[in-house]
């Protein structure tokens, strides 16, 4: 039993979260009642599959940079991690490690773009890759070697990893490390690439020192109220379906896909009936105009990377002037442009918000392709049929609430807002039907 109560307290608390937002909706109990109760018979293996019918999965061996490739090929945010030394294994837990996506690449690329500076600085790659799980213990070592360091961004954590490479103390990287910072240009894309330790770094490697949120499959005969739970209130952002008895991923529900699902349900008159209403009734804009996380439009580029992993949030409206008037928006997928195009941001350290967006601009213009997708917005009278449109049709992650001729920023509403309108946690729900990914997990 304690075992399980250990494995459960790994899914992120957001009790505070969930119960502000049912206690702000406006519905009569009665239809929140049948809306839980309707979800909670419908089993996941109702669910859509996948386009193509087949879930993406990357081998753990798989270099970051090709996983980065992948998940932009097939235009996906995440993807399962296989486990190459077990393809033939009959158990999942042991077929599969986790998952890999956007969030997990940024944690890493932004603690080795510091490594890299310091390594840049110190002069070998090697002596700055003692590793993620070493600068930690190093911090101390650093400062009594460099005196406080807290220069063009690198930790201290980094810079004790140069100490440990025996290199910092002979190359003065105290004094050295801002040139090194602000001059790394195409130089990081090569340590970071093509030199050791980063080109050998694979999925394997990081999906367990960077991921977000747990790896909690559920079983094809779970109801799609546990997994409109875990998407929302359990703040899971994706949700792999196992088929009991076999090893494979079936499925791989996300919180775009429900957001899609739920569109089809329109004309429906369940749907219709809370679609109708405004999101005031339901409680949205969650956070207040205070609490909306934004960027300038001429603040770093990396400085919204780090405000993403920071805040744990997929993206950002990107402002301009007192009142936040929008002129953009960044995601957190929007690193893969770093990786892919290396060329065109090798002064990616300078690179404002603006700049950054420009450049993507010229590249959806020369491809074709759309490479990066406006904000979208609506009015904070809306319907929640109508951002629930917004999200399916533009398939985005967030809509932002905006006031005034200028679009003035005011409130933003995600997936897991949405998500969390059709639903409440029935007493005990979670022991009764999560159980299966629990007991699967501590079975052996």
């Amino acid at each position: 039993m304690a075992q399980a109560d250990q494995m459960i307290s790994k899914i992120p608390n957001c009790d505070v979260y969930f119960e502000t937002i049912q206690a702000r909706k406006k519905l009569p109990s009665s239809l929140q009642e049948s809306l839980t109760s309707a979800f909670a018979k419908i089993p996941v293996s109702s669910f859509p599959y996948v386009p193509g019918g087949k879930v993406i999965e990357i081998p753990a061996d798989t270099s970051i940079a090709d996983a980065v490739a992948i998940l932009s090929e097939h235009n996906i945010m995440s993807a399962p991690v296989s486990n190459p030394e077990s393809a033939s294994s009959m158990d999942w837990r042991e077929r599969y490690l986790g998952v890999i996506d956007y969030s997990a690449v940024i944690l890493w690329v932004l603690e080795n773009a510091e490594l890299a500076a310091v390594a840049l600085s110190a002069g070998s790659a090697t002596a700055a890759g003692v590793g993620a799980g070493a600068v930690g213990a190093l911090g101390a070592l650093a400062v009594g070697a460099t005196g406080p360091v807290a220069i063009a961004g690198l930790t201290v954590a980094a810079v004790g990893a140069a100490v440990a490479g025996g290199m910092a103390a002979d190359k003065g990287i105290g004094k050295d490390a801002i040139s090194a910072a602000d001059g790394l240009g195409e130089d990081f894309y090569k340590y970071l690439l093509q030199e050791e330790p980063f080109k050998s770094t694979t999925v394997r490697s990081i999906i367990k020192s960077f991921r977000w949120a747990p790896f909690l499959p559920v079983a094809t005969d779970s109801s799609m109220l546990t997994v409109l739970l875990l998407l929302s209130k359990y703040r899971l952002r994706n949700v792999p379906v196992i088929e009991t008895g076999k090893p494979y991923i079936k499925n791989f529900i996300t919180q775009s896909a429900v957001i899609q699902g739920l569109e089809q349900c329109k004309g429906r008159d369940w749907f219709d009936c809370i679609a109708s209403r405004p999101i005031s009734d339901l409680g949205l804009p969650f956070m207040s105009y205070d609490e909306v996380i934004a960027i300038k439009s001429d603040e770093l580029i990396l400085e919204a990377f780090k405000r993403m992993k920071d805040n744990k949030i997929g993206g950002l409206p990107v402002v301009e002037g007192a009142n936040r008037k929008i002129v953009g928006n960044v995601s957190i997928r929007d690193i893969r442009f770093l990786l892919l195009q290396p060329d065109l941001f090798s002064s990616f350290r300078h690179l404002t918000v603006m700049e950054f967006m420009k450049t993507i601009a010229s590249l959806s213009h020369n491809s074709g392709r759309e490479a990066v997708i406006p904000p979208s917005t609506c009015a904070s009278n809306a319907t929640l049929g109508n951002v629930i449109e917004l999200l399916a049709s533009k398939a985005v992650h967030r809509v932002y609430i905006v006031e005034g001729e200028d679009h003035d920023v005011v409130g933003v509403v995600t997936l897991r807002d949405v998500i969390s309108c059709f639903i409440h946690e029935p007493l005990n729900h979670f022991d009764n039907y999560l159980g299966f990914a629990v007991k699967e997990m501590l079975s052996q």
